[in-house]
């Protein structure tokens, strides 16, 4: 599995800094994945959606620590090349 596309939507608020919406292998797209600014640095939290009771379950998720570290490198990569794009045009 590869990842092929990575876009960025920038936001500007206090937790949420973007979305990302991530392409596999050109075939499959998964959207609203959450860039946020954490205690530890950001992070990349997957779609979610909110259950009757108030908790939320992820829409998307990868299956294991390894993929979502790759999910995770990638999107950060993209989100700081566009920031850098923002910044000088």
């Amino acid at each position: 599995m590869e990842i092929t596309e990575v876009r960025i939507i920038l936001r500007d608020e206090e937790k949420l800094k973007g979305f990302a919406n991530v392409t596999f292998d050109n075939a499959f797209v998964i959207r609203g994945m959450k860039i946020i600014s954490g205690n530890k640095g950001y992070f990349v939290s997957m779609p979610s959606r909110r259950r009757p009771d108030g908790t939320h379950q992820d829409v998307a998720h990868p299956v294991n620590n390894e993929t979502r570290r790759l999910i995770e490198e990638k999107v950060l990569a993209a989100y700081e090349a566009e920031l850098k794009a923002k910044s000088k045009g």
